[in-house]
């Protein structure tokens, strides 16, 4: 033992375990899963936004659709209409008063102009008032009776003539001489140029709908996004502040409806910044005026010991100055806590962790010996860079160290190594004790939590202390089982993992 703790600089570096425990990693997926789950059940701003605007859109589509389908219908039957009545006039014109009696006589242009090529047109039919077919297709229907029509107005009529549907057109016609009485003139064509007519309407109008339509929902997102984009500048803000800045938030910037959630967070900050820095004018004053009873005790307790006491007053005395080195100790412990937790502005440096990691180490020698453990240290040569803060990294050492020292059974080893892997430089320190349960590995970061079993003296502040320690400096904190041969054993690894620092021009 004497050997390892006189060459404490010279052995080797050891190849640290990266691999985290299986169980380590099941609670983070676990929590990750949990995050997700509770940011699905959140209402997202830009979404709700997004659903009242998008949603009457594709609601009012169909609408828009079917109302151009009426109005396209309307529209096509104008043209066709109108030439159904010229038709009629033109059909009216051909009719003629001989003898007393009506006439039809249609000429050649007129019958041109009705029907231009072969079964391609108007069709007609002209009945004179007995009855008799004057001209035109005997085998057109007349689809209304003529005591319910009245004379010179034009009456129209959709029918079914084997199996086309057919769009009539028809009137009655007061002839030259009143006393030949009316003719009935009928018109009839086709409905298909009419269909087609509306669906090209349709067309026209709906197929740009379905390219504009999600252009529109494309602009109104691009839109609304570029709306919350301070919102989200706000944020990348307050994300990069420092954990212990409280100073006020700059509102000059932010949208008018976003001020008052500012102006209310400033707030916020401004009682938070009054209440630390009242908690921490609490916590040194308590101090101060608990380590000055507690120094004048140790004080008398050993004076007292200098009159050689009797037996049980020599224990009693014994037992009271140790009882104040350990208040004594756990008042540092909480000053430490207290600032760890809301840091002041030290300035942060560029450290040496491998010299400041040796010199730790070694004023932990004489405790090593007299607990006949062999404590040893692993690192390279040459100078190892971090960012941090010295004097709390140094007391984030004492702290594992004395964990370690406090659980190995005599005859046991601690080792205390500095490794850099890729761009990280990690800290470990490793023994031979009983080693921490898995149920326990993350609670015994917690203040105040002692394994169950255990019968070593202590506060349980110790590894509080690393972990908030290690949140300052960015560095993550794992515990491992220590490896032999690839092979875990008995004992326990504490790695704390730093960012290495390329050069002093990083800090």
């Amino acid at each position: 033992m004497t050997q390892g703790l006189t060459e404490i600089a010279s052995r080797p570096s050891a190849p640290p375990t990266t691999a985290p425990p299986q169980r380590e990693a099941f609670e983070r997926e676990f929590d990750l899963d949990s995050n997700l789950s509770e940011r699905a059940a959140r209402r997202s701003l830009l979404g709700e936004v997004l659903d009242w605007l998008l949603a009457p859109l594709f609601l009012l589509w169909p609408m828009s659709i079917a109302i151009t389908y009426v109005a396209a219908q309307d529209l096509a039957n104008v043209p066709y209409d109108l030439n159904l009545v010229n038709a009629l006039e033109v059909l009216t014109q051909q009719i003629e008063v001989e003898n007393g009696h009506a006439t039809f006589k249609l000429s050649a242009p007129a019958r041109l102009a009705l029907r231009p090529r072969e079964n391609d047109g108007v069709f007609w039919k002209v009945i004179a008032p007995a009855g008799e077919l004057l001209g035109g297709d005997a085998e057109l229907p007349t689809p209304f009776k003529a005591e319910a029509q009245q004379f010179d107005t034009i009456y129209y009529k959709n029918q079914i003539v084997r199996g086309f549907d057919v769009r009539f057109a028809y009137t009655w016609r007061t002839t030259g001489l009143r006393e030949a009485g009316p003719v009935l003139v009928v018109a009839a064509e086709s409905v298909e140029r009419r269909v087609a007519l509306a669906n090209d309407i349709i067309k026209g109008v709906i197929i740009p709908q379905f390219s504009v339509l999600p252009i529109a929902a494309l602009l109104i997102w691009f839109g609304l996004s570029r709306g919350i984009a301070p919102i989200n500048a706000l944020q990348k803000r307050l994300r990069a502040r420092k954990p212990d800045d409280l100073s006020s938030i700059d509102g000059r910037n932010v949208p008018v409806e976003i001020e008052p959630l500012v102006t209310a967070m400033n707030e916020l900050l401004a009682r938070l910044a009054s209440h630390i820095l009242a908690q921490q004018r609490f916590v040194a004053d308590a101090a101060h005026q608990l380590k000055t009873p507690l120094a004048g005790l140790r004080t008398q307790a050993e004076l007292g010991l200098r009159g050689t006491p009797p037996g049980e007053t020599l224990s009693s005395l014994n037992q009271i100055i140790a009882g104040t080195v350990r208040a004594t100790r756990l008042i540092d412990q909480l000053l430490l806590m207290a600032r760890a937790e809301n840091p002041d502005n030290v300035q942060v440096t560029s450290v040496d962790v491998r010299a400041l990691t040796q010199q730790q180490t070694q004023q932990w020698v004489d405790r090593a010996i007299a607990a006949q453990i062999d404590l040893g240290f692993e690192a390279a040569d040459h100078p190892i860079l971090i960012k941090g803060q010295a004097l709390l990294l140094a007391e984030l050492l004492n702290n594992l160290i004395d964990n370690s020292l406090r659980y190995t059974p005599a005859m046991g080893h601690v080792t205390v190594s500095v490794s850099q892997i890729a761009h990280q430089v990690i800290i470990a320190v490793e023994d031979t004790g009983q080693g921490i349960p898995l149920v326990d590995r993350e609670r015994v970061f917690d203040r105040f939590y002692r394994v169950l079993g255990t019968k070593v003296d202590g506060s349980g502040l110790g590894l509080a202390i690393v972990r908030q320690i290690a949140t300052q400096h960015g560095a993550s904190l794992n515990i491992l089982d220590p490896l032999q041969n690839g092979l875990p054993k008995v004992g326990t690894r504490i790695e704390v993992r730093f960012e290495q620092l390329t050069s002093e021009r990083d800090v």
